[in-house]
């Protein structure tokens, strides 16, 4: 299996996929083909562990990789007690045709865990594979959740560094305070005075600079990514849409072979297109429904063909998708696009400069026979919040929110009532605040920390407080740096000197 940079510059293996992250030409890395798994093969799973799922998906992507190395990684990422649920990726249930697929009972509560603790061990490995003695410096943009998966999933892993860069005040409280109250050595957490667009385009300007790789590699450090832009932060999000769907079958909901739509609150389009490489592999996926919050720039490029990010930027109850561009959304483009990097790039190009780009009707169509998609904003979530919790008793985050508002539209809308699972990504106590007042109104939350938002919402829903919201009370704060969108080079230099 061969890797393909989505702007036509480069051909590498698995492993130095991993290893850099990004390619040199900006683009991003795709594999070269789609394996395929045949419905046998999906039934089987049936009968598997999420780690010997993890085990099968990962081997027919990263070939260089041997078995046994698969094994030891995906062993190691997903031990006890690193998830609280043996499932790794619990199904539940919420009412007849719509489930949820829980994916934040990891570390950091969110779904970044499940991809950021595997991901070390791919790195470490194949560091090794390809003779690199620098030590492997993880450069992060994050909206959120992110930063602290990678964080965690990095910290004190001989040979490597984690850098995040966060938007200053575009994160809720919760997430901020795990972030900067992280340990270990060799963590560094950075707030950018922008938003998470700046701080993307910031560590993507760094990763395309030679003369920011001649200045790492005078210091014995080589760049690499955490963010869904490496192909090793992907495909273990491959894996659990394939658990999913083996849990719906083990519980009845479908026969094996029906179509299923997944429902998948995104911003940088990461989660969601993870769907749709488990599609081409051959899971039974009906539509792939892409649920933006206010800033819906790809619930309007879904629509109408044209990404457009000339547009007020909005700071939401649901931050990890307060995105305008939308990284990952180039290697479904690189698809669309019959795998012509040098249109791709054209697209790239007029992005930057022009702030937009039409892919044009023609493909438009092609991709809305798997893609639908709509967006909430903060007040159609938060009655989300409300209606969900009333109806069924099941506390959702106000990302999952957006979801199932989406989904709820979706099915109005067109009649289509196939079974439907909703990604719930994230934890609601990493947005108490947000949930508590969308439950019992802004004044019972308004002048209340996080931690007593936190405590009043399990005194009001009977949900516990999670332990790891309940340990931040007594972690000091280790990281207080903070820089202009300008001047993140600079900052991260000091940060590794």
């Amino acid at each position: 299996m061969s890797f393909f940079s989505t702007r036509g510059g480069a051909c590498v293996t698995a492993s130095q996929a991993v290893l850099w992250g990004l390619a040199k030409d900006g683009g991003l890395y795709v594999p070269s083909m789609y394996p395929q798994l045949p419905l046998e093969k999906i039934a089987a799973f049936c009968q598997m562990s999420y780690q010997q799922v993890a085990e099968r998906v990962l081997r027919s992507f990263l070939e260089d990789y041997s078995i046994a190395e698969i094994e030891q990684a995906v062993t190691a990422a997903y031990a006890a007690p690193a998830f609280d649920d043996h499932a790794i990726a619990p199904l539940q249930k919420l009412e007849n045709g719509i489930h949820v697929l829980e994916l934040f009972h990891g570390p950091t509560l969110a779904f970044k865990d499940i991809a950021l603790k595997l991901l070390p061990h791919l790195v470490k490995m194949a560091a090794v594979k390809n003779n690199e003695a620098r030590e492997v410096s993880i450069l992060v943009a994050t909206s959120g959740d992110t930063g602290k998966a990678a964080l965690e999933g990095f910290r004190d892993v001989p040979g490597t560094s984690c850098t995040v860069f966060y938007p200053e005040n575009g994160v809720s409280p919760m997430q901020k305070l795990q972030m900067v109250t992280t340990q270990g050595e060799n963590t560094h957490v950075i707030g950018v005075r922008g938003n998470f667009d700046d701080a993307q385009a910031g560590v993507k300007r760094l990763f395309s600079d030679p003369a920011f790789h001649e200045k790492m590699d005078a210091l014995g450090k080589l760049p690499s990514s955490a963010n869904s832009i490496n192909f090793g932060r992907l495909v273990p999000q491959v894996v659990y849409y394939f658990t999913a769907y083996a849990a719906l079958v083990n519980s009845g909901a479908v026969r094996m072979g029906q179509p299923v739509n997944f429902v998948v609150p995104t911003g940088n389009f990461g989660d969601i297109l993870a769907g749709y490489y488990a599609k081409r592999m051959g899971l039974p996926v009906g539509k792939l429904i892409c649920a933006s919050n206010r800033n819906n720039v790809l619930s309007d490029f879904f629509t109408d063909g044209m990404y457009y990010t000339h547009r007020t930027f909005f700071t939401t109850m649901s931050p990890s998708m307060d995105i305008l561009i939308s990284s990952n959304l180039e290697r479904l483009l690189y698809e669309s696009a019959d795998r012509d990097g040098r249109l791709v790039k054209s697209w790239m190009e007029l992005l930057k400069d022009c702030g937009s780009f039409s892919i044009g009707a023609q493909r438009l169509s092609e991709l809305q026979k798997t893609f639908a998609a709509g967006f909430a904003d903060d007040a159609m979530t938060a009655e989300e919040i409300r209606r969900v919790f009333k109806h069924t008793g099941y506390l959702m985050d106000p990302h999952t929110a957006v979801a199932s508002h989406v989904l709820a539209r979706y099915r109005e809308s067109t009649g289509d009532h196939t079974p439907s699972v909703i990604i719930a990504t994230a934890s609601p106590y990493k947005f108490a605040g947000d949930v508590l007042a969308a439950l019992l109104g802004p004044a019972l939350a308004e002048g209340l920390s996080a931690f007593d938002c936190a405590d009043r919402l399990s005194a009001h829903t009977g949900v516990p407080v999670p332990r790891q919201i309940a340990e931040l009370k007594a972690l000091p704060v280790r990281h207080t740096a903070v820089c202009d969108k300008n001047a993140m080079e600079a900052a991260l230099l000091t940060a590794l000197a």
